[in-house]
């Protein structure tokens, strides 16, 4: 049986091969804190700042950043540099219990402004 984490999994990888650079920034950003004297930092910080640079660079609206990716990449910064375990505090990943909701994903468009 599908899960949501299997789902969420296959949309990561998706979006990576569609959007390398957002690797490159998270690791970029992540070694600055690193270097800076950083033990710890939020992922979502991270992320943040990916959407802030991606924003200058490319223009309002044009470079999609999905918060739902930021746990998934920080896993797997910690894999890759191992020496860095623990850098980004991680929670249980409930998705992994929860099954698939097959269904696209929300966008800004799904969501009234006032």
């Amino acid at each position: 049986m599908k899960t949501r984490y299997d789902e969420l999994t296959e949309k990561v990888i998706e979006y990576h091969k569609e959007h390398p650079e957002v690797w490159t920034m998270f690791v970029q950003y992540t070694f600055e804190l690193i270097n800076r004297g950083f033990k710890h930092y939020s992922a979502k910080g991270i992320f943040e700042r990916v959407r802030w640079e991606a924003d200058l660079k490319y223009g309002e609206g044009n470079f999609k950043v999905n918060n739902n990716y930021s746990a998934f990449y920080a896993r797997a910064f910690m894999q890759k540099y191992p020496k860095h375990a623990g850098f980004f505090r991680l929670r249980e990943q409930i998705s992994k219990k929860e099954d698939a909701v097959c269904r696209p994903e929300l966008t800004p468009d799904d969501f009234p402004y006032i």
